[in-house]
């Protein structure tokens, strides 16, 4: 070997090392980002599958069956953007590991919770802790790899996990529910949780902003929402003239009002409404609140269907939901092309009716509709039209954004999404408790006498009124993928879109 050839193995040897220290260091920093990303996304819909279950330990009413759900969504969604801000003021790795720690002690909380109002309690703490963390983990990955391909792939897996986790939630929590308990759903945050702590080390912090939280916001945005939810949760069980109902009204009102003066004076606002000039954004923001509305009914109900209905196990019921998770991400990949050469509102709009025809299958759902030939197809139609939707809408909510505001632009997205899933889960299963008590007063606790004492007639006049009230709620949700396709055809005037940079994935889930 030459002189010349030595010193160059030399000098290039500290270079390849250091090279290998730098890609172990990415990879345990992406490993983090995604754990916590996937851990935060997959509660949205693994609990949905232990619903039946966590229904017959507690003795949880049908009305209150969806705050398991809502809870989580509202303190999520409405505590989104107040934890961006945290992780601008106080260091995202810092307010990173402060929100992986709520949620896992949360999820610790939830899965030993005695009764339905310690479990809505832990559920609200996880919806704490997935808005402080979400918005910094976003933000984690362009402080800690370079731009170019690392970055680029960062965000590719990142966008991965936030498509994955709504699955991998459906087949968990099905697995965990037969084979351990429905408490394991939250007991398997805690070993995630306590890995993405331990390697949070790794994450690079940025450089902290000057400013102040926008508490006063948070508070009346987020306690107006959840007092209008729960006057139509209410209204729906106690009648919409009850004098609690009207109160949580005009709670609702007041606050949300408040809100809004707020956000218009306050020097650093939650929510800057300047975001909300231009067409495009708002029309994606609004059309992003019909999507949530009926997607978050969609995996609520139909998950009740099959386990109550046609008496899936919670595992057999993760894996049907397969078919969906196939159709969307099918649609989500083919739409991400079609952006480059055709406006967005020309595959979103068609994407959201062809959902709704999904929505109008399952609204003609029998006690004994078979998979193969009723739930296959009609879920499969659903997911291509949600999957062509997504993409559009996130390209839409950051188009023109200036460089400041794109990360609060691609938060209040998710934001809408799980605002509208909360209330129209809220809406929906009034309409669905309603229709089924028409029929048969307390349907479901029928059902379960009627299950624990062999009571044939009782189980099939029970079953027969759960559907009812079920496929009004389908119906309904067709109606607001419709309203939505609307909102996108008129209000959306973008043209097509040439980049996607900055845009942040959306939860589909």
């Amino acid at each position: 070997m030459s002189a010349e050839s030595v010193a160059t193995a030399t000098s290039t040897a500290p270079e390849h090392s250091g090279a290998a220290r730098r890609d172990r260091h990415h990879g345990l920093a992406l490993f983090v980002i995604a754990a916590a990303q996937l851990m935060v996304i997959l509660d949205a819909t693994i609990t949905n599958i232990a619903l039946p279950a966590i229904q017959t330990d507690l003795g949880v009413t049908d009305a209150n069956l969806a705050w398991i759900v809502n809870s989580y969504a509202l303190s999520f969604g409405g505590l989104l953007l107040l934890g961006g801000k945290a992780g601008d003021l106080f260091g995202r790795r810092r307010t990173f590991q402060v929100g992986i720690t709520v949620f896992t002690l949360a999820s610790l909380l939830g899965g030993l919770a005695p009764n339905e109002g310690l479990l809505i309690g832990g559920r609200i703490l996880q919806g704490v802790g997935a808005a402080l963390s979400a918005p910094s983990a976003l933000a984690l990955i362009t402080t800690t790899f370079p731009a170019g391909k690392p970055r680029n792939q960062a965000m590719g897996v990142y966008a991965a996990m936030g498509g994955l986790g709504a699955t991998v939630g459906l087949l968990l929590g099905g697995l965990l529910t037969d084979v351990l308990d429905w408490r394991w759903v939250f007991f398997v945050n805690i070993p995630i949780g306590l890995a993405v702590l331990a390697g949070t080390r790794s994450l690079v912090e940025a450089e902290r902003h000057h400013g102040r939280l926008d508490v006063p916001g948070a508070v009346t945005g987020t306690g107006g929402l959840i007092s209008l939810v729960y006057g139509i949760t209410r209204g729906g069980e106690h009648g919409w003239t009850n004098g609690l109902t009207l109160g949580c009204f005009a709670v609702a009102a007041v606050l949300l009002v408040a809100f809004l003066f707020l956000q218009a004076r306050t020097p650093d606002p939650m929510m800057p409404l300047r975001l909300f000039k231009d067409r495009n954004r708002w029309g994606s923001y609004a059309t992003m609140l019909f999507i949530g509305s009926g997607m978050f009914a969609f995996f609520y109900f139909l998950t009740l269907y099959m386990q109550l209905i046609l008496g899936y196990s919670p595992v057999k019921t993760g894996f049907a939901y397969l078919p969906f998770s196939f159709g969307m991400a099918a649609a989500a990949g083919i739409s991400s092309k079609l952006v480059a050469h055709i406006a967005p509102r020309l595959i979103a709009a068609p994407g959201l009716l062809v959902a709704a025809v999904g929505m109008f299958w399952f609204a003609t759902l029998e006690p004994d509709s078979s998979y193969a030939g009723h739930l296959i197809p009609a879920m499969f139609v659903t997911a291509l039209g949600l999957g062509m939707s997504f993409v559009p809408m996130t390209l839409g909510a950051v188009s023109g954004v200036a460089h400041q505001d794109t990360g609060i632009a691609s938060a209040l997205l998710n934001t809408a999404q799980q605002i509208g899933g909360a209330l129209g889960l809220a809406v929906l299963s009034t309409i669905s408790n309603s229709a089924a008590d028409d029929k048969l007063p307390q349907a479901a606790g029928a059902l379960y006498r009627g299950l624990a004492t062999k009571d044939l007639g009782l189980v099939s006049k029970a079953g027969d009124a759960l559907t009812h009230g079920y496929t009004m709620a389908f119906a309904a949700a067709g109606a607001v993928f419709v309203a939505g396709a609307a909102v996108t055809a008129f209000a959306i005037n973008a043209g097509r879109q040439q980049h996607t940079e900055g845009a942040a994935p959306v939860h589909m889930g």
